[in-house]
């Protein structure tokens, strides 16, 4: 019995011994082993430790300090963890949002350092954010919105900068970088960008003379040698110019409140006013502003947020500080023709040429868009369809001639436009109810009808797509049950056309002339006056469309 307890002693000696990672384990292990000095098996490859009265005491745990150099097998596994891109990108904002559009988790930016985050708005309110390259100007930005929203159309699209809280608002250039604009905004602020239509964005190079009234052209200009205003404008746009501006304006600094009626001068130097009456004497004119470093922009609400004697306000500030009330001079004309003469000169004398190419980009690309979609349709008639001919009593023919084709292709849309008419006009077709909701399912799904808008609305509306001959949009009356207004765009004024409903031997119509021409829709009115002007002053052009991102 001693001879075991001493081989038992021994053994536990020399498991103590042992170093390295076998140590650990004897160390664990020894406590509460599988096996025991009485006489128990023990399991082969471990030892127990001696008996002991009592337990050693627990060592307490210390702080390990962490070296934040990580190797480099560390650093890769934990940067090649696969990236997870958002399924959802129009759910969430990256500027608020912890999922970012197209990066990778966990990165606050996205894959190219050359890229920012640019959010605009719709003008239902809602908003897009896109990745922009750092030098994408208006134009991308917008052709890239269109592609986004699946806009029927490319043509007259426009970013517009808005400061809701100081009423300013401008559409910018189609050459302007972005990014650049937003920084020049306050870091704390309202401000945002619209994406809606801008049809008077080019119209001047259309109809230069009215834009540019001959008693706003300067005397100073060169019209003389027998050329007219007209000419010597239209001279000027081509080459890339304007005619120098004069005219009496309502200025006002924002740290005086009244103001105060003064002749200024627009030149390709600079705006300038005059000190004493309309004199353009060099010693009575005063430099106000170098047109290199100004944004102008258009005022809304101007009465009421600046006590304006009239609502043709517009500012000019500096292009490169952030938007400050205090960098702004405020300018009020006497109607909408004089503010838009003036807001025009300014874009012309500050961009020049630059303008002319935009126009002439604009202009290219809207051809080629009418080529290629007049192409896709000319594939698809003559690969499906043939011209026939089956008025005679041998059967049909098929018709070679292209002239005869055309015509027999025009005398068959007016036979089925005939008989659409007649469909839709008959009295016991369908029931009052269906012939009801008939009437109004047909215009609801137009992009120029804009239901119970008010008339300030509607106005507003066309005033912000651009005050272009033309433009028009349809709204329900407010005023007479069941009865619907055209407003329409006319020299740089919207007017409003009554559109009664009538009956004619059961029928009902729709006629803005008293019953002389009757329109069994509202569809078969804007199509007919899209062709003929009738009672109007000008044919419907332009619609006034909203379009959601």
């Amino acid at each position: 019995m001693p001879g075991e307890l001493l081989n038992a002693l021994s053994i536990s000696e020399n498991a103590m011994e042992v170093e390295g990672p076998w140590r650990e384990v004897f160390e664990g292990t020894g406590r509460e082993g599988s096996g025991s000095a009485d006489g128990q098996e023990v399991t082969p490859g471990l030892a127990l430790s001696p008996p002991a009265p009592e337990a050693p005491p627990m060592r307490k745990s210390m702080p390990v300090s962490i070296n934040h150099n990580r190797s480099k097998r560390e650093e890769t596994q934990a940067t090649s963890l696969p990236s997870i891109p958002n399924p959802f990108p129009e759910l969430c904002s990256p500027a608020h949002s912890p999922v970012l559009v197209g990066s990778p988790l966990g990165q606050s930016r996205p894959p190219s350092s050359g890229t920012h985050v640019v959010k605009v708005f719709g003008e239902d309110g809602r908003s897009r954010s896109l990745w922009v390259p750092a030098g994408a100007t208006a134009r991308d930005v917008c052709h890239m919105l269109v592609q986004t929203a699946h806009c029927a159309d490319q043509e007259s699209w426009a970013l517009i900068e808005l400061h809701p809280a100081l009423g300013l608002e401008r559409c910018l250039e189609d050459h302007e970088t972005v990014v650049e604009v937003q920084a020049t905004w306050p870091l704390e602020g309202d401000n945002k960008l619209i994406f809606r239509k801008n049809y008077a964005k080019y119209e001047f190079f259309k109809k230069p003379v009215l834009f540019f009234p001959e008693h706003m052209i300067s005397d100073s200009a060169d019209v003389t040698k027998g050329m007219t205003s007209s000419e010597l404008i239209q001279n000027l746009l081509n080459s890339g110019s304007c005619p120098e501006i004069q005219g009496f304006l309502h200025v006002r600094e924002l740290s005086r409140k009244p103001w105060k009626r003064v002749c200024f001068f627009l030149r390709r130097s600079g705006l300038y006013c005059s000190t004493k009456g309309s004199s353009k004497e060099p010693r009575h004119l005063q430099c106000v502003a170098d047109l290199e470093d100004l944004n102008i922009y258009t005022v809304a609400n101007s009465r009421k947020l600046y006590g304006a004697p009239s609502d043709f306000t517009f500012c000019i500030k500096p292009s490169k500080n952030r938007v400050r009330s205090r960098d702004m001079k405020l300018l009020c004309a006497e109607n909408e023709q004089t503010r838009t003469c003036w807001t025009t000169a300014f874009r012309l004398f500050k961009y020049g040429k630059q303008l002319q190419c935009n126009y002439q980009l604009s202009q290219s690309t809207r051809k080629q868009e009418v080529t290629l979609r007049q192409g896709a349709k000319r594939c698809v008639s003559e690969a499906s369809l043939v011209a026939m001919d089956f008025s005679g009593k041998a059967g049909g023919r098929v018709i070679e001639n292209p002239r005869e084709a055309q015509c027999a292709e025009q005398e068959e849309g007016q036979t089925w436009r005939k008989k659409t008419a007649l469909r839709y006009s008959l009295p016991n077709s369908l029931p009052n109810s269906c012939q009801g909701f008939r009437n109004t399912s047909i215009h609801q799904t137009q992009p120029w009808f804009h239901g119970g808008v008010s008339r300030r609305e509607a106005q507003a509306l066309i005033e912000e797509q651009g005050l272009v001959d033309g433009m028009f949009l349809i709204r329900e009356s407010q005023q007479h049950a069941q009865c619907f207004v055209l407003s329409l765009c006319y020299k740089l004024k919207t007017k409003h056309y009554l559109v009664i409903p009538c009956e004619d031997d059961g029928r009902k119509y729709y006629t803005m002339d008293d019953g002389v021409t009757l329109f069994i829709d509202l569809l078969q009115l804007v199509e007919f006056h899209q062709i003929n002007r009738g009672i109007l002053p000008v044919c419907l052009k332009h619609p006034c469309v909203r379009v959601a991102l």
